[in-house]
């Protein structure tokens, strides 16, 4: 069965940039980039329509150098800053991202073509996570102190200090989340940051970086150039004291050898095939507004999204049909206001890759219950949400990651079989299990290999809980952003152990066997009343 009635949106407020992205705020954000004066320029064009929308300055490998210069010098100054002033800059700048989020909603639209209802995820995330690590980092930071060698004679202390200079590299899909949300943390352990946003959104982190000025960041402690990988990733890495990474599962390899060579650390959110398990005892109606939210937003261009949706022979028929008649109802088209439910691919590769791998799938024997074409009707990047079903291990996109607003439905007859099914991946970013049973539905979730599991809910859940660490597992990742992890990767660990009285070698006057002897009956006492 295939739909051909997703909502045709006429593209009339998307045609043209909304009257907030003026020339002097474009010029405003551009001049954040460490460039020189006369360098080259590239055009970035708005998704929607394809019209130029931003002349941004193109940094060189030694403009990288000059910005890491920069930012050691005031590095030093900033890890002075006492925590509780850097506090109130990270608390001022969630204000003015409230304040003035219509600006960046329409910022966000221009420059990756997603909806606004998307593009608001992020605003709000990014209040999340400037609160959290504003209000937490004094805790997360403070000398601890541990358990000395010998009791009641050593004190120790665990001191976290700053790595020094971060390199980011931030992609296109999630610009404003994946800039601000490496970098608030980062720069609250009192590092400097280098950041490489993604050419093409590269506005909106041009954006954050300017309210983090206006809301009190010292000059030269957050930098960015721009610029292709090829061009300026080897100057970063060669510049780093550490590299947090978000992209593709190749490129992240490469940073992990280089990191590896350079003996740094690096963290990496890489990509992902996500799987949502749909058992037999789920609600129908909720788990249908689940797949729709799992798999459709950002147009499909999002880390933790569903590509791979397991349902149970009980409810499979009931829960299919559902599904593909509310997505072929979704409003699809170009608006910078609330009105759409999926919104524009953000580039022409994205689009080559999605109708090349509905195709390959089409070609082989896959059914199209929904979507499957591209929608020029509405804007040049436009591809409808698509649900394919008869989806067979030769097709491309049965293990690939597409990265678009494509899922393919696969039926299970036992949870065993779908956890076995849904694990059957290199990859392991998230993953999301519906059920009416709480319990057996975090029993599932702790049988899947993915960083992140939701039970009854898509993917937000588990990344709005900023509290716990996020990232993936395999092919998806190293290491973790949020929680305690998302800061503390940005330090090194120091023990300062202080040894006061009598240490392990022997009293003066004692032999070393008296002392032994003396030494393995305290080791003996110890272990008896339970000590640590």
């Amino acid at each position: 069965m295939i739909t051909d009635d997703i909502p045709r949106s006429a593209p009339a407020r998307g045609s043209g940039l909304p009257p907030s992205l003026t020339p002097a705020l474009l010029a405003r954000l551009t001049a954040r980039v460490t460039a020189a004066a006369d360098a080259a320029k590239v055009t970035t064009n708005a998704p929607y329509t394809g019209a130029p929308l931003a002349d941004l300055p193109v940094s060189t490998p030694a403009d990288v150098d000059d910005a890491f210069a920069r930012a050691r010098a005031a590095q030093v100054g900033w890890a002075a800053v006492p925590v509780r002033e850097r506090k109130k800059i990270l608390l001022r700048f969630h204000d003015l991202v409230l304040e003035r989020q219509d600006e960046v909603l329409d910022l966000m639209q221009a420059e990756s073509g997603k909806t606004r209802r998307d593009a608001f995820l992020e605003v709000t995330d990014i209040a999340i996570t400037a609160r959290y690590y504003a209000r937490n980092a004094a805790r997360l930071l403070s000398p601890k102190r541990r358990r000395g060698a010998i009791p009641l004679l050593t004190r120790t202390a665990e001191l976290r200090h700053p790595k020094g200079v971060v390199a980011i590299v931030s992609p296109w899909n999630y610009p404003l989340s994946m800039a601000a949300g490496d970098a608030l943390p980062a720069l609250m352990a009192g590092n400097a940051v280098v950041q490489k946003p993604d050419t093409q959104t590269a506005g909106t982190a041009l954006w954050a970086l300017d309210l983090m000025r206006e809301a009190g960041l010292p000059p030269g402690v957050w930098q960015m150039v721009v610029g292709r990988g090829s061009s300026i990733g080897g100057a970063l890495m060669d510049n780093a004291d550490y590299m947090m990474f978000t992209g593709s599962t190749a490129t992240g390899r490469q940073i992990a050898r280089d990191a590896g060579e350079r003996l740094i650390g690096s963290s990496l959110e890489l990509g992902g095939k996500n799987a949502m398990l749909v058992l037999d005892d789920a609600d129908i109606d909720r788990a249908v507004d689940g797949a729709i939210a799992a798999c459709f937003p950002s147009a499909g261009q999002l880390c933790v999204s569903v590509e791979r949706l397991y349902v149970a022979d009980a409810v499979h028929d009931r829960f299919v049909a559902e599904f593909a008649a509310r997505t072929g109802k979704l409003r699809m088209g170009a608006a910078y206001d609330y009105s759409q439910d999926v919104g524009s691919l953000t580039n022409p590769a994205q689009l080559e890759t999605v109708t090349a791998h509905v195709d390959d799938a089409v070609a082989k024997g896959a059914t199209v219950l929904a979507g499957g074409r591209a929608r020029p009707d509405l804007g040049p990047l436009f591809y409808e949400p698509t649900i394919l079903t008869d989806v067979t291990p030769d097709m491309t996109l049965y293990e690939n990651e597409t990265f678009g607003p494509v899922v393919s439905i696969y039926r299970f007859s036992d949870v065993d079989e779908a956890i076995a099914r849904a694990n059957a991946t290199s990859y392991g970013l998230n993953a999301s299990v519906w059920t009416r049973n709480g319990v057996r539905g975090r029993a599932v979730a702790a049988r899947l290999r993915a960083g992140t599991v939701n039970v009854n809910e898509a993917f937000a859940a588990a990344w709005g809980s900023i509290d716990a660490p996020m990232g993936g597992m395999g092919d998806s990742g190293l290491g973790r952003r949020h929680g305690a992890d998302g800061i503390l990767k940005y330090t090194e660990p120091q023990t300062v152990a202080h040894q006061r009285i009598q240490g392990f070698n022997p009293p003066t006057g004692v032999s070393h066997e008296t002392w032994a002897v003396v030494l393995t009956s305290a080791l003996k006492v110890l272990k008896a009343i339970g000590s640590r």
